[in-house]
């Protein structure tokens, strides 16, 4: 059974909206039906005969993937208990979110596997919890770090990756549960410890990192295919050498994670990264505790620090403590920067689960999870997310869908979906025009 809304079940349902981004495809207008938690079809055009949700504005996406939370809700994730655990994977839903990687930060070796074997003990749950964002396996990030790029990752912590600190937490960790893990390639063993673990099936991330760029072509030669937030806490592009930045964007091995909150990074840097690495740019929050949280005072790996109203999380030191942005909303800031957007949907989509390995996540398509998001615009956002479905279940924005009808397409549905092509179509032409003069118009919607 399908839950539609207000309680009411159907076996079969379709939902129809001005556009739909599969992944693969974007339908204007298009549908897509949905049996037993499953999508069993999709096409462009009038929906097909059946019960049916017409969605009047915005668009449906895959439900959104990030790649990076430490936290939510007041939780950091490193000491969370099972509670702690449901209260994140059920709040992110709010956003879209319907797929996640639990990220822990440098911290003594021996804290990681003990927080590496008491995630296996509750990964099953995770993945089988109801109206919950599912898990895609933990994210590791440190303590294999550079010193000099550390970022909010306590340095006392910091260390060369010894062969049996590596094999100690692939000890810990259970079939499938350790995801990626961050590392500064230029440490000593650092090439040795990329092979290992990418022999143990674990994808190796390249970030807080001073590597030049012969040192993180190295690692990249070695197995490591992604990066952890482009532009912090590593060595930039210049001139005369790549760094991580440069030789990231050169090389198409790799996916970058990028933060788009309006702090972490320009929009010209948006702009750049996106031009220089087409299809290869996965937006993540880096969220941590203060997410979804008033300002105040939290927790990062056993650390303090602070939120200020408009700001992002800080240590007491200066030094920026991950974000607490949303993803829908990094999908607006990335368009107001001059992304296309189904470019920017499929950064928070298609390219993180391709880049994961999740093939059951990031796509619309026959046979797949019906995990879906409802984008459209809110205020002075171009899109943000109104409602979700979780696996057929409408587990967020029940308010905001209308209720099902009979077959046919809503009144005006066609027409809507060309105003919202024209207007797409003329932000298109003054973007190239634009970038045709050698710039574009940070405000751009």
């Amino acid at each position: 059974m399908v839950l539609v809304n207000a309680g009411e079940e159907v076996d079969v349902l379709t939902l129809s909206a001005p556009r739909i981004l599969t992944g693969e495809a974007d339908l204007s207008p298009g549908w897509v039906t949905i049996s037993s938690g499953t999508v069993t079809a999709c096409g462009r055009g009038p929906a097909p005969a059946g019960p049916t949700v017409h969605l009047t504005e915005g668009l449906l996406a895959p439900g959104l993937i990030d790649a990076q939370v430490n936290g939510a809700f007041g939780i950091d994730l490193a000491d969370a208990d099972d509670a702690g655990w449901e209260k994140v994977a059920r709040g992110l839903l709010a956003g879209g979110v319907t797929a996640f990687v639990p990220t822990v930060i440098t911290a003594p070796v021996e804290d990681l596997v003990a927080f590496l074997r008491s995630y296996t003990g509750r990964h099953e749950h995770l993945q089988s919890l109801p109206r919950a964002a599912r898990s895609l396996g933990v994210h590791v990030e440190g303590p294999f770090l550079s010193a000099r790029r550390r970022g909010a990752h306590r340095e006392c912590c910091l260390r060369d990756p010894a062969p049996r600190e590596i094999d100690a937490l692939l000890e810990a960790a259970g079939p499938g549960t350790l995801r990626y893990l961050t590392l500064a390639p230029e440490r000593s063993g650092g090439p040795q410890a990329v092979s290992r673990l990418v022999e143990a099936g674990v994808q190796v991330s390249v970030g807080h990192s001073d590597a030049t760029g012969e040192q993180t072509l190295r690692a990249l030669d070695a197995g490591a295919d992604l990066i952890t937030h482009l532009y912090n806490a590593q060595s930039p592009l210049h001139h005369r050498t790549g760094g991580v930045v440069g030789t990231a964007l050169a090389d198409d091995r790799v996916t970058c994670g990028l933060i788009v909150d309006g702090h972490h990074v320009s929009p010209s840097a948006v702009r750049i990264a996106f031009r220089a690495a087409p299809g290869r740019i996965m937006l993540v929050t880096d969220a941590v505790a203060a997410f979804g949280m008033p300002p105040g005072r939290y927790v990062l790996g056993g650390q303090g620090f602070t939120v200020s109203p408009g700001q992002v999380p800080m240590r007491d030191d200066g030094a920026i403590a991950g974000g607490a942005g949303r993803l829908d909303e990094a999908i607006a800031l990335a368009v107001r920067a001059g992304v296309d957007l189904r470019e920017a949907v499929e950064a928070a989509t298609r390219v993180p689960a391709r880049a994961l390995g999740a093939r059951e996540a990031g796509l619309i398509a026959p046979g797949l999870v019906a995990d879906l998001v409802w984008l459209a615009p809110e205020g002075d956002l171009p899109v943000r997310a109104r409602a979700t479905w979780r696996a057929g279940e409408l587990v967020q924005g029940a308010q905001r869908v209308p209720p099902a009808v009979g077959p046919g397409p809503a009144p005006g549905a066609e027409r809507q979906a060309e105003r919202q092509a024209e207007r797409e179509a003329e932000r298109e032409a003054v973007r190239k025009a634009e970038h045709g003069r050698g710039c574009v118009p940070d405000d751009l919607p």
